[in-house]
């Protein structure tokens, strides 16, 4: 297995594998992955575009994470920006990398993947924080809730219900770099 900076071009182009992963780590359905398509696809040109995949020695995708600058105007910054008070905003949002997906095929789970992924991807950033949002979720059942407490993942918000979602999310965030 190795961990391989993309680009916004890198990930176009793996695009269906990519979301075979999310997919796969999900459990959605095919035409919600349509929808994140296009989704993705408009990720692609937002500044500071990074990301990070888990390849396989023979290049299958094991699992990729991708994120940018969080900004006004951004859906998911607006969205988190209108629950937070003034001095949550100007701690989190001022300068802030926002992690939009971070997925492993559930084959691959349980070796370290998600948190090299994660580490990979924040340390290809030079923003003073990192959000993300994740659906709520019994913290030592799941895998990924144990992840982001294990690497200083605090919360920002719990219990927020995004449009056309009926799951409450929390939104998770930490300074950086991360130093441990």
């Amino acid at each position: 297995m190795r961990l391989v900076p993309w680009t916004s071009d890198d990930l176009g182009r793996r695009m269906d594998d990519v979301l075979a992963v999310f997919g796969e780590a999900m459990s959605y359905h095919p035409q919600a992955l349509a929808v994140r398509r296009g989704y993705i696809t408009t990720h692609l040109q937002r500044p500071y575009f990074r990301a990070i995949a888990s390849l396989s020695d023979t290049g299958h995708l094991l699992g990729f994470a991708y994120g940018y600058h969080s900004e006004p105007g951004q859906w998911w910054h607006d969205q988190v920006s209108a629950v937070l008070d003034p001095a949550a905003r100007q701690r989190w949002l001022t300068d802030c990398f926002e992690v939009v997906e971070l997925h492993v095929r559930p084959a691959a789970q349980g070796h370290g993947l998600g948190e090299a992924q994660l580490r990979a991807l924040l340390a290809m950033t030079g923003a003073a924080t990192t959000l993300l949002s994740t659906p709520e979720a019994d913290e030592q059942a799941s895998r990924a809730w144990r992840l982001y407490r294990r690497t200083g993942f605090l919360d920002v918000s719990r219990h927020l219900l995004f449009p056309g979602d009926p799951r409450p999310f929390a939104v998770l965030g930490r300074p950086l770099p991360m130093t441990h």
